[in-house]
């Protein structure tokens, strides 16, 4: 690369004349790209499997197209998602609901400012590189199975299963003209890269060509015997169009003579997509309704042994009457996927072809490198059960990598969507977040010893226990304390009053004391009774419930409200009986503001049910 960059002169003057490649695995450093070997297009054949890439929730994959600046993928699916593929590492990089049916076609437009997207419902939406969704309109009222814009970008044609084209001003969203002439369903359509001319295939057999200003069918095209699934203008020198069908044969035709000149054979089931290289004009790739993945040379017939050779109309002596030569695959890939093959696109330096299957796979081709040697006999190209006979491919490792890479698609899906995740629905301790709730039977009775809560974020380390004061006498005095001395209360209660705390509880409560009781079932600030056993009740305090019973009428939390907020006394969301049975009877009984909680953020779920109950969304996907 660094050679051909150094030394390349412009293209009128020949490719690179540098030192050609060598099967050795120390000349990958020298590997050149395709615009380096204009007059070899036979080395850059994507022969060579480099990545398969899937989402977490699998759908067909209908379209791929790659960005303008060929820094990522976006791939269009049959639940109308948009995703977008790393070009370099091929990894998960976002994914988003652009449609809320499956997207049949995608385009950007020539200047790179634009992305058009159409679905199965008719509708069109405009996208910036950004893929902010602009505008919406609806272009048909059946699905629109294709789309194209002008050469400057100022309009844009559609095909539609209504049988006819439209032709759309791009600025203003609105319909200029009607292109009617097809007895079915308009397939596919595509617009000269140069010229005002449109092409268009549909189930009646018949490719047609159109003048987009007067809407005046041109000529029809007669080669096909089954439906036409592709037509494609060939985008470097514009002369050639590519048309494939469900009769297993593609067809290139040369619009100077308006006829067929090559004839396209090798698949043994319908030929499903096609798609020319960006660099290489004589260089075209099939792909089939079996997964099989066909690259053909334009130039070179590969004409099977035992099969008579064909000529060109070029050489033949009248070239309007000869017929269509016959081409070969230089190239067969015949177990690509395992389903047929919607889409194929090449990456803009034409050095990677992505293709979109029907097995919900994404996968990403390349030439091969120097030294490889194996990638004939992979499973790719012999199938499974023969690459496993012959030591190519391993059939437990392949799973193993394949959850693995799984894996890592969903953790990198995750992240993504990671602000859109609801919190956690497990029942925690209400006001102590991270403890969790006791388990209980239906019965209330506890199945099995509960296991010891623990404090966030303190890992698996118990709660400490509170030492029995009672059974040891009187609590040790804190450190840097004199028992003898004790501190002035007075002094003590203003400083703590200076700095803002809740000044300690006066020495000596009680009921013959200067200082009044607390009220009842209050406790004095900052004092906590003792868990041992021999704690005495002092005077003026409510007998508590015995075990499994809840608190009385009278007991109130400071903070939590009066007995009526708190539906009888007891912990909101905790029943008298300790189940959580009762904590939901309660929760609903609960009136007022006296716990102030701070509700869930909306969920998905409940954001479609809204749009569902005004009447949108209601088709199933």
């Amino acid at each position: 690369m660094a050679h051909w960059m150094r030394h390349r002169q412009p293209r009128y003057k020949g490719g690179y004349q540098g030192e050609m490649e060598r099967p050795s695995p120390s000349y990958i450093v020298d590997m050149l790209p395709p615009l380096a070997r204009l007059n070899n297009p036979a080395d850059t054949i994507p022969a060579r499997h480099l990545h398969s890439s899937l989402n977490k929730i699998k759908h067909p994959v209908n379209v791929v197209r790659w960005t303008p600046e060929g820094r990522r993928l976006l791939t269009a699916s049959s639940s109308g998602e948009f995703t977008l593929w790393n070009g370099t590492g091929f990894n998960f990089e976002t994914i988003m609901q652009a449609h809320d049916v499956a997207i049949r076609a995608l385009v950007y437009s020539h200047s790179d400012d634009w992305l058009l997207s159409a679905d199965h419902d008719g509708l069109i939406k405009y996208w910036q590189p950004n893929f902010n969704n602009v505008k919406v309109i609806q272009g048909h009222n059946d699905p629109i199975r294709d789309l194209a814009f002008s050469p400057n970008d100022a309009k844009f044609v559609t095909a539609s299963d209504d049988s006819s084209l439209k032709i759309f001003d791009f600025a203003g969203g609105v319909e200029e003209s009607t292109l009617s002439g097809h007895g079915w369903d308009a397939k596919t359509v595509d617009w000269h890269p140069t010229k005002g001319l449109l092409v268009s295939g549909s189930k009646d057999h018949l490719v047609k060509l159109w003048d987009p200003r007067t809407g005046r069918c041109l000529t029809t095209l007669h080669g096909h015997k089954n439906t036409i699934t592709k037509t494609l203008f060939e985008r470097v020198r514009g002369q050639c169009l590519a048309t494939s069908a469900r009769d297993q044969t593609a067809r290139v035709f040369d619009l100077r003579m308006m006829r067929d000149i090559l004839l396209l054979k090798g698949h043994e089931k319908d030929i499903s997509t096609l798609t020319w290289h960006p660099i290489h004009s004589s260089l075209l790739s099939t792909g089939g309704a079996d997964g099989a993945l066909f690259h053909y040379l334009l130039d070179e017939p590969n004409t099977p042994p035992g099969v008579a050779p064909s000529m060109a109309p070029y050489d033949a002596p009248d070239p309007t009457t000869a017929p269509a030569q016959t081409i070969y695959p230089a190239h067969k890939i015949a177990y690509a996927h395992d389903f047929p093959i919607w889409s194929l696109d090449w990456h803009p330096l034409g050095h990677i072809l992505a293709s979109g299957s029907n097995d919900r796979v994404t996968r990403f081709w390349t030439r091969a490198r120097p030294g490889d040697v194996d990638i004939f006999n992979d499973r790719y190209h012999i199938g499974e059960s023969a690459a496993e006979a012959q030591g190519t491919w391993d059939r437990r490792n392949n799973r193993k990598q394949r959850q693995e890479e799984e894996e890592q698609e969903m953790e990198d899906e995750m992240e993504g969507l990671v602000d859109q995740k609801m919190p956690s629905k497990a029942p925690s301790f209400p006001g102590i977040p991270g403890l969790p709730l006791p388990q209980f039977g239906k019965d209330g009775s506890s199945q099995q010893q509960p296991p010891r809560p623990q404090i966030p974020g303190m890992g698996g380390a118990p709660i400490p226990q509170l030492p029995n004061f009672s059974a040891n006498g009187p609590p040790p005095p804190l450190p840097g304390m004199d028992p003898n001395h004790p501190p002035d209360f007075a002094k003590l209660t203003e400083m703590m009053r200076n700095a803002g705390l809740p000044p300690p509880p006066p020495p000596g409560i009680g009921a013959n004391s200067q200082f009044p009781p607390p009220p009842p079932g209050m406790l004095p600030p900052g004092l906590l009774p003792p868990p041992g056993g021999n704690f005495q009740i002092p005077p003026g305090f409510p007998a508590p419930p015995p075990p499994g019973m809840g608190v009385p009428p009278g007991f109130q939390i400071p903070g939590m409200g009066g007995p009526s907020g708190m539906a009888g006394g007891g912990l909101p969301g905790l029943g008298q009986g300790g189940g959580q049975g009762g904590g939901q009877e309660q929760e609903q009984k609960t009136s007022g503001g006296s716990v102030r909680r701070r509700g869930p953020l909306p969920s998905q779920e409940e954001s479609l049910q809204m749009e569902q109950r005004k009447g949108k969304y209601t088709r199933a996907r």
